[in-house]
């Protein structure tokens, strides 16, 4: 078993594991499957706010899609959950994947903040030897952009088609699969383009890269600079960045043209509205008190901050996340208030 898979595993059973006898609330978390940052980081807060007090014990399953996540959220089949900026909007104006979802604007009020961070610089994978080396030859290819429907197929499709013109289905074959299905048939060459979202130096790159030779796709800070804006419209987008993969940080097994410039988003933890503030509060309170003893043996949480927990407007804070936040004296936009 390598690092990458002993990280899960230990993070998983961390986080589905009673802390104590004397848990009085169990929250059912859900989050999208074992590879990306937002498991890590959201499974690393199950674990940190199960090990650090008994009032609250989150259970953690990482099974499914996001965007039907929020939706069993509101619903009350589960407590917490994963979304994004775009995800919530689409869902609060009834557009894009929720437009058949007649009642989403109404569930969508019964979704309230806990805090956003990053979810990563969108990965574009592709093995040095297949003689794909910019995101142009991904056309005639097999392609993975994330599991269909999710907002990070929404994302990765986006960004492709700004930066080529290519759409999915149309100049490049869209891979239909999970997160973990995609990528053991990445590990086994079965298709030729891999693309999931992580803070570099993202593990799962780094896991790939210890049977294999990669190499990461984007675009070069001269075509950046050079791009027209509808290239880097996705960029643009609620919730969305242009980010940096720094040239070197996975060492000489992924091969990058200098500097890799591309897709950024952050995602966020959500609680529904109508659960209990006092519970809130105590899961806010327990991750942010004890982040700085995890971020020890986990340094992609070091981008977790508090600085950065308020930096998209369009979902409102939960009650028992906002008294925490007050407790400490953060700056709340006025949005969030």
């Amino acid at each position: 078993m390598n690092l990458m898979q002993n990280f899960i595993a230990a993070a998983t059973v961390a986080a589905m594991a009673a802390p104590c006898a004397y848990a009085q609330e169990r929250l059912r978390m859900a989050t999208i499957a074992p590879g990306s940052s937002a498991y890590l980081v959201m499974t690393s807060m199950a674990s940190i706010v199960n090990g650090s007090q008994d009032e609250v014990e989150i259970s953690v399953d990482a099974t499914g899609a996001a965007t039907k996540h929020i939706v069993e959220m509101t619903q009350g089949k589960l407590d917490l959950v994963m979304t994004s900026p775009a995800v919530y909007m689409f869902m609060s104006t009834g557009k894009a994947m929720y437009q058949k979802l007649e009642e989403a604007p109404e569930l969508a009020k019964n979704a309230g903040l806990v805090f956003w961070f990053p979810y990563g610089a969108y990965h574009v994978l592709a093995y040095d030897d297949s003689g794909i080396a910019t995101l142009e030859d991904l056309r005639g290819r097999k392609v993975f952009l994330g599991p269909p429907g999710g907002g990070a197929w929404n994302a990765a499709h986006q960004w492709v088609e700004a930066t080529t013109g290519m759409k999915a289905g149309e100049d490049y074959e869209n891979v239909k699969a999970s997160w973990s299905a995609a990528l053991q048939g990445f590990q086994d060459r079965q298709f030729d383009v891999y693309i999931n979202g992580g803070i570099p130096p993202f593990p799962q790159v780094e896991q790939l890269a210890l049977t294999s030779d990669l190499r990461i796709l984007g675009l070069t800070k001269e075509q950046v600079d050079s791009a027209s804006e509808s290239a880097l419209a996705p960029t643009r987008v609620l919730g969305r960045s242009l980010d940096i993969i720094p040239e070197g940080i996975y060492g000489d097994s992924v091969a990058t043209d200098g500097d890799v410039y591309t897709l950024g988003a952050i995602v966020g933890v959500t609680a529904r509205m109508d659960l209990s503030a006092d519970l809130v509060y105590a899961a806010t309170k327990a991750f942010w008190e004890n982040l700085d003893e995890a971020r020890k043996t986990s340094p992609f949480l070091n981008r977790v901050t508090l600085e950065g927990a308020f930096v998209a407007h369009n979902l409102p804070l939960h009650p028992g996340a906002r008294r925490y936040y007050e407790e400490v004296g953060a700056a709340i936009p006025d949005a969030l208030q």
